[in-house]
């Protein structure tokens, strides 16, 4: 789901606003250009729009001097606490697998500006962030960074002081510290790598089945309920044509595209969900197939999974379902590369 299709809470900014405050950093000049004041944003009924956010964020780059690691330090500030609702619903879920899918479903209440994918290797469990291409640069590597420190600290918080990850990797090149080589930090028990084929969180899969000591199946329930109403508040009016395409890129790895299931969403018969796509000018086995192939061209590109894999993330029953799929979208057999870092 796109980050500006909806409102926010305003405590991401304060965050940051704190942030700013241990640097030195007024929060009139962080607030410049947001029509946002200190006062406004105590109010627990005020909702914030991402360019607000992002107004404050691209202020704090530029007075922290671009700080090395400035996101990451700020994402490792975002505590269960931070997330209201949607936090006491992770914490009482029964499973760390369960706590996980409930804050992938509902990520706009996460405060994230990038794209979060699962996938599984062997014994690992991979969390992969992609920031959204309209941003500069520095902010996409900023937002890369503090959504990763962010999901690290939840991920600390819903499972123990014991949880550890295996592997911490960023696509973007180490920071530069003068003619020093830098040392990069080190997050939940490894240091992070940088110049890495992908910006990917891994963890021992052992830990998602592990039941959570606080799991309470009716606050859970509760609390799912509720951040389906927040979501619904939040969000602005979409036409039905790109409420399709948000679902169908936010689909889980080994899910087909279903009309029925986003029919139940909308709570609408399939049949007038078909009409109301004629009327946008499309129709689902299109978007479908639009959202498929972008999907199998960024997993090729990545190059670590092999047809067979990228096919079963896909929701194809098999590869020969997958390829003759391909072939009817370009014209060519699918094949993978090995996917380019840079150079660092």
């Amino acid at each position: 789901m796109s980050y500006r299709n909806f409102a926010r809470s305003p405590i991401s900014i304060r965050l940051l606003l704190d942030c700013g405050q241990d640097r030195n950093i007024d929060v009139a000049s962080l607030l410049q250009g947001t029509k946002l004041d200190a006062s406004q944003l105590a109010d627990p009924e005020l909702t914030v729009s991402t360019q607000q956010e992002l107004t404050v964020a691209s202020n704090l780059l530029k007075f922290a001097g671009n700080e090395p690691e400035l996101g990451l330090r700020v994402g490792l500030s975002y505590h269960l606490s931070a997330y209201g609702l949607l936090g006491y619903g992770m914490l009482s879920s029964a499973t760390a697998a369960d706590a996980l899918g409930l804050a992938r479903r509902f990520l706009p209440l996460t405060y994230a500006f990038t794209s979060i994918a699962y996938r599984q290797f062997d014994n690992l469990g991979e969390l992969v962030f992609e920031p959204p291409d309209e941003l500069a640069p520095a902010l996409q590597s900023f937002f890369v960074e503090r959504a990763m420190g962010a999901a690290s600290r939840l991920l600390r918080d819903v499972m123990g002081m014991t949880f550890e990850l295996e592997a911490f990797g960023l696509r973007h090149c180490a920071p530069a510290s003068g003619h020093q080589r830098h040392v990069p930090m080190r997050v939940l028990g490894v240091a992070v790598q940088y110049g890495a084929a992908a910006n990917s969180l891994s963890f021992a899969l052992e830990h998602l089945s592990r039941p959570l000591p606080q799991a309470n199946a009716v606050t859970a329930a509760m609390c799912e309920r509720m951040c389906t109403d927040l979501l619904a508040r939040r969000r602005v009016r979409l036409d039905t044509a790109t409420f399709v395409r948000e679902h169908l890129a936010a689909l889980p790895s080994g899910r087909a595209p279903e009309l029925a299931e986003i029919a139940k969403l909308l709570n609408t018969s399939e049949r007038t969900l078909k009409r109301r796509l004629h009327q946008d000018g499309t129709n689902f086995r299109s978007l479908a197939n639009l959202a498929r192939h972008a999907k199998a061209q960024h997993l090729m590109a990545e190059g670590r999974l092999t047809m067979t894999e990228v096919a079963a993330e896909l929701g194809f029953s098999d590869l020969s379902s997958f390829s003759q799929a391909y072939k009817r979208w370009t014209g060519f057999a699918p094949t993978t590369s090995k996917a380019a870092t840079p150079d660092c």
